[in-house]
């Protein structure tokens, strides 16, 4: 489940420290397109968005489910769950909390998600 220039977005280890969210969005941002390969593989960009299924529920087909590549916001707009960043993205996808799915996104990425 490893896009270009991502390492395997599983569990990361814990760490004392604070996360620094924004950052990790941040660089998430610059790499929006191989987060969303990794993160939703059977999913194809459309423009600026990336279209998926919605791997919380029985969805078909993509077309309802989008994230924008350059802010990460998304949504599936049959269900009306949203997220407004990358992070938001996932932990929605692997239904975990923010925290950890910015530890994921940090490990995926190669950065420090500590501030």
């Amino acid at each position: 489940m490893t896009g270009p220039g991502l390492a395997s977005p599983g569990s990361a280890a814990a760490a004392p420290g604070r996360i620094d969210f924004r950052r990790i969005n941040s660089v998430a941002v610059r790499n929006g397109e191989a987060v969303a390969q990794a993160f939703l593989p059977d999913g194809r960009r459309e423009g600026r968005e990336w279209v998926a299924r919605n791997p919380r529920r029985a969805d078909r087909r993509p077309g309802s489910f989008k994230i924008n590549l350059d802010s990460g916001k998304g949504a599936d707009f049959a269900s009306g769950d949203r997220f407004s960043d990358f992070v938001g993205m996932v932990a929605f996808v692997q239904a975990i909390s923010q925290r950890e799915a910015a530890l994921r996104l940090a490990e995926a990425l190669g950065t420090s998600p500590y501030e």
